[in-house]
């Protein structure tokens, strides 16, 4: 599996040579590799249905002890299953849908590496390895959002997607080390089995606020809600797989993860039972305020996220077979409704409900599709979506804390959704005509096989949800509540949640036969939602900007001396602080100097002295290399020859260099003020009291062995040589000595250059005066 994962990335770096080979089909040829994948899982069900856990282990370094390893249990099956099943329809789906397209092998690029990295994101069992796809996905999808590049909306939507779940990345980036110290380790099993260890240490509630920072971001929960319908920017493909089956998941799939060791405590059920309950009523709020199908199944999508991560702060076993089955059920129909609203983009030109009706006539087949899907979003029987809300409801009614605030957002979010799903499947389809831009017809197939099947799966699991029971068991038991027996059925009897379920479905009713009055008079309240989140994020983004503004003018003003002045800053009060205050050094050393010593150090002081009181550029130039020479007569000194001849070459390159360009310069000019020259020497003075007084404390408190004593006893044994220096140059300091080899190189083609320079200006001065003198 690790193979296939990763071999996917180079499929999809392939993509623009096998579309100049299979041109259309090229998205059907690729659509071969996660059908593959299906197929694979399919064949390791029987291990999963029987409670196993599959170890993929793959050596990535050996020598380091680092291994790619792969978890599958129930949790991992379920959401690959997803993934690869879902991404193989959205293939063949986003061949026909950008059949013609000039980028469609970018775009297949992009789809395949983000379809490559959430495998791996739900696959890994390392917490480094998980961040490194999570990060991945978060890449891809901008890519993606931003497909259309030369839509400044499209640019605008990628870049918030990139920058709230990037951000929302860093804190679980934060979260994930101290996971790790505080559990001892980096693997999620074996972090699931220390729950208790993890809760009970100092770091459970830092670590925890920054993993679900990083799992709202993605997952798009309250307040970071608005960065998904804006998203919608992105094809439809996109939209169909990312923000319905996939990378949105991706946070509530972490949750799900890290619930056997994170789950259960006050903190983990207050927040998410009340931050999902919080964005499942506004998602489902929202969406009736919008008239483009993509934004209302945007929001509709934003309401299910919420109830998902409502049903884990829940807890209870109920709430987790909810969980599961509401997340199988969306994952189908939502997926299913995103390809229809692409198919009636793509067929009559308009994204916006209120310009369709009637095209039943002309698109039967569409509008039986879009009916099945949405009478499962609506969660009406027959469908597994009736069956999940059903679920959902019990759950909500069961739950021991906060029920008196969860079931009236549940309520609401039920009967708002299911006039979403009356708008989706009733307003295009039905009533009189109308003219479209383009005129209506049934879409070619390969555009219609996708949400025809994702459709009829949800019918079928909703006629007979007992097939799903193992599959529902072992997901459960991959969350942490262990083995659950689980029977669905479609009937339960006369019970509340379906007595609710009835009441839902009147309320839904009456909000959509009024959803045009209603609508216009919740546009009221745009002003006031105009100062929601998205206005915060908008202000963020805004003072950045000015405080880069004032940063820019303020250190990046052009002065190379106030560059200097505030990196010497920087570097006193870092290292001064952590030497001083934090490692208060202990200074021990006898000055052992011999006169031939003390001459070359005077030299070196007297260089250094007279470059700064220097009138002339050539002679500051010359004090320079009088105090580079000095440096390298060191280095002869403390028997270190090869570092001195590299410090003669570079000098001497150097002051060469230097003269080429100075020589025809001026003199110095006075451009700072008095003031400014004494916060200079303050400042030098400082930095040249650091450097020594670190130096003194490195060679007075040895506390680690000196390496040196390592090279002398592996010279011969590692590096096969009896001339340590040699040894030490090109085995043990190989990529030193090619840095050096590089910086002589790069200082000899600038002295050439210089030189080369000199002598075509030389002779350009000498053919000028020539001619002068023809002339006259």
């Amino acid at each position: 599996m690790q193979l296939a994962v990763l071999g996917g990335f180079v499929v999809a770096a392939m993509a623009p040579l096998l579309h100049r080979w299979f041109g259309p089909g090229t998205a059907r040829v690729m659509a071969l590799l996660p059908a593959a994948i299906a197929a694979w899982l399919i064949g390791q069900w029987p291990i999963i249905a029987a409670g196993e856990t599959l170890w993929l282990e793959w050596a990535w370094v050996p020598g380091l002890d680092l291994t790619l390893t792969f978890m599958i249990d129930g949790l991992a099956w379920l959401f690959a299953m997803l993934i690869s099943v879902i991404g193989t329809l959205v293939l063949i789906y986003a061949g026909e849908y950008l059949r013609g397209h000039r980028d469609l092998p970018r775009f297949l690029v992009v789809i395949t590496a983000f379809m490559m990295s959430m495998l791996g994101l739900v696959l890994a069992d390392n917490l480094v390895a998980l961040f490194v796809f999570w990060e991945l996905t978060s890449i891809t999808s901008y890519l993606l959002i931003g497909f259309n590049h030369t839509d400044l909306a499209a640019r605008k939507s990628a870049q918030q997607g990139l920058f709230v779940t990037v951000g929302g990345g860093l804190a679980l980036l934060a979260g994930f080390v101290m996971l790790a110290l505080a559990g001892d380790s980096w693997s999620l099993a074996e972090l699931n089995a220390r729950g208790d260890q993890l809760k009970a240490h100092a770091l459970y509630t830092p670590l925890l606020i920054c993993v679900l920072i990083g799992a709202f971001t993605k997952s798009a929960q309250f307040p970071f809600h608005f960065w998904l319908p804006n998203a919608m920017a992105a094809p439809t493909p996109v939209s169909a797989y990312l923000h319905s089956a996939t990378m949105v998941k991706a946070g509530i799939y972490l949750l799900a993860r890290l619930h056997p060791a994170l789950g259960g405590t006050e903190p983990w059920v207050v927040t998410l039972s009340l931050v999902g309950a919080l964005t499942m009523a506004t998602g489902a709020f929202l969406a009736i305020q919008h008239t483009n199908v993509k934004k209302l199944l945007a929001y509709s999508t934003v309401m299910a996220l919420g109830t998902l991560t409502m049903l884990l702060g829940i807890g209870t076993e109920a709430a987790l077979t909810a969980f599961v089955v509401f997340l199988l059920g969306h994952s189908l129909y939502k997926g299913a409704l995103f390809m229809v609203a692409g198919i009636l983009d793509h067929e009559t030109g308009t994204k916006d409900v209120t310009a369709m009706g009637g095209l039943r006539r002309a698109m039967p087949r569409t509008a039986l599709v879009a009916a099945v899907a949405a009478l499962s979003l609506a969660g009406l029987p027959p469908l597994l979506g009736f069956v999940g809300k059903e679920l959902m409801l019990e759950s909500v009614l069961g739950a021991s804390d906060y029920r008196g605030v969860i079931l009236p957002l549940a309520f609401l979010a039920a009967f708002l959704t299911l006039a979403v799903a009356a708008i989706v499947a009733i307003r295009p389809f039905f009533g009189p005509l109308r003219e479209t831009p383009h005129t209506p017809h049934e879409p070619p197939g390969g555009l219609l096989v996708g949400p025809a099947l994702l459709a009829a799966l949800s019918l079928a699991f909703g006629l007979a949800p007992g097939l799903l029971d193992a599959l529902v068991s072992a997901t459960v038991a991959g969350i942490g509540a262990g083995q659950v027996d689980v029977h669905l059925a479609l009937w339960h009897g006369l019970n509340l949640p379906l007595v609710l379920s009835l009441a839902s479905l009147g309320l839904g009713v009456l909000v959509f036969r009024h959803w045009d009055r209603l609508r216009s008079r919740l546009a009221r309240l745009e002003p006031l939602m105009a100062r929601g989140p998205e206005a915060g994020y908008e202000a963020l983004m805004a003072g950045m900007v000015r405080i880069a503004e004032w940063q820019t003018r303020f250190l990046q003003n052009g002065y190379m001396r106030n560059y200097l002045v505030m990196t010497l800053l920087v570097l006193l009060g870092l290292v001064g602080h952590a030497l001083l205050v934090r490692h208060t050094p202990t200074l021990s050393f006898a000055l052992d100097l011999y006169l031939h010593e003390a001459m070359v150090a005077g030299l070196m002081v007297a260089g250094a002295v007279a470059a700064c009181v220097m009138r002339s550029r050539l002679a500051a130039v010359a004090a320079v290399g009088v105090m580079g020479y000095s440096i390298a007569l060191t280095f002869v000194l403390f028997s270190a020859p090869d570092l001195a001849i590299t410090q003669l070459l570079v000098e001497t390159l150097t002051v060469i260099l230097l003269v080429l360009v100075l020589f025809r310069l001026p003199r110095f000019a006075t451009l700072s003020t008095p003031v400014e020259r004494l916060r200079d020497l303050v400042v030098a003075g400082l930095s040249g009291g650091l450097i020594t007084l670190l130096m003194l404390a490195v060679l007075s408190g040895e506390r680690l062995p000196r390496i040196s004593d390592y090279m002398v006893e592996n010279s011969q044994p590692l590096g096969h040589g009896h001339n340590i220096v040699n040894v030490i140059l090109v085995d043990f300091r190989a990529l030193d000595t090619l840095g050096e080899m590089f910086v002589l190189a790069l200082a000899a083609i600038g002295v050439y250059a210089m030189l080369r320079f000199h002598a075509e200006e030389y002779e350009a001065r000498s053919a000028s005066r020539t001619r002068r003198g023809d002339d006259g």
